[in-house]
């Protein structure tokens, strides 16, 4: 039986004297979905076949918060958009901090045990060469050709920094931008939305960059591997939705499992709650085919979601799949993820 284990965030509203503000906690959803056929490894333990079938329905349980904002002098209001990996023994987690007087910035944190998570020290990323200013949704991952780490995220322009140890906060280089500033393509057609959440995956010869506008669009550039982090082109239209642009939000994720491509999308639901739809192709710069991808048979939503205890939540937000496989390829082993 695979499983996979998505760390997301959960949208809960609470007035306050400035109005409406979001507060969010860090949960974690297994899935256990797919009963696995492929071949088995000289270990015994089951191995990836060429091409890996995903399940067209999935079912999730919940727990409770495991990562919420603490009582220090940032006085934070939420804690969202996390990006984890599990590398050397311990899990890193990057993810955006809301805050009424300082707005959006980054944090980094680390633990062995998600036991333990909520004890975990805040690294705030301001502190480093990352800056102070609008920093958010960021994605982190290995360039084993590079032999460095990548932190994705957005600036108001797509924008990275680069560490050579992802447990030395203090690494972060000064950001740096993939466009110098926010390409045609996506200024023709972003109406009155914010062009973010940026996500590069590679395969063997090219990097992907992925993000969305808010506005029923989500964008594809790419470069070549060994131009990477150069060279991207002119963003293209890879999906869109006109008709309803809250069914193709932002918060998109790829996946590489056994060769197929998952696609996650965020979007706003009739009942305006928030929740993930899914596609699949064979190759990232190819054609996106449905999976689950409605309300009615969601990727993940609070209807398919058993939750530990108190329903916490209607809405299921901006996330990302725990990966044990660190590097640029995104690959999700479904047969021992974690």
């Amino acid at each position: 039986m695979a499983t996979y284990y998505l760390l997301i965030r959960a949208l809960v509203y609470e007035p306050n004297p400035f109005g409406l503000i979001m507060l969010s906690s860090l949960y974690l959803l297994l899935a256990t979905p797919v009963v696995w056929a492929g071949p088995t490894d000289r270990t015994g333990v089951k191995a990836l076949s060429a091409r890996a079938s995903l399940p067209s329905t999935f079912t999730w349980s919940s727990t409770d918060a495991l990562i919420g904002p603490k009582e220090d002098s940032r006085n934070l209001d939420a804690i969202k958009d996390p990006s984890i990996v599990q590398y050397d023994g311990a899990y890193h987690v990057f993810a955006s901090t809301v805050s009424e007087a300082a707005g959006y910035n980054l944090v980094y944190f680390t633990f062995t045990d998600f036991s333990s998570a909520n004890n975990a020290t805040f690294h705030y990323l301001d502190e480093t060469a990352i800056g102070s200013g609008y920093r958010a949704a960021p994605q982190v991952f290995y360039m084993h050709s590079q032999s460095l780490w990548y932190l994705i995220f957005q600036n108001g322009n797509a924008a990275y920094s680069t560490n050579l140890d992802i447990s030395n906060p203090d690494g972060w280089s000064e950001v740096e931008t993939f466009y110098e500033s926010i390409p045609s393509s996506v200024t023709e057609n972003i109406g009155n939305g914010s062009w973010l959440d940026f996500w590069t995956i590679c395969d063997s010869s090219d990097c992907y960059l992925f993000s969305s506008d808010d506005n029923g669009h989500l964008y594809r550039s790419s470069t070549s591997v060994t131009s990477f982090p150069s060279g991207f082109g002119e963003p293209t239209i890879a999906l869109e939705d006109e008709s309803n642009i809250y069914a193709l939000y932002e918060a998109s994720n790829v996946y590489n499992v056994g060769g197929e491509y998952l696609l996650l999308v965020e979007a706003i639901g009739s009942d305006g709650y928030r929740y993930f739809r899914s596609w699949t192709t064979s190759n990232l710069d190819g054609t996106w085919t449905p999976l689950a991808d409605s309300e009615s048979n969601p990727f993940a939503r609070s209807t398919n979601v058993n939750f530990t205890g108190t329903e916490w939540t209607k809405s299921i937000s901006h996330g990302e799949v725990v990966r044990s496989n660190v590097d640029q390829t995104m690959t999700i082993d479904t047969c021992g993820l974690v």
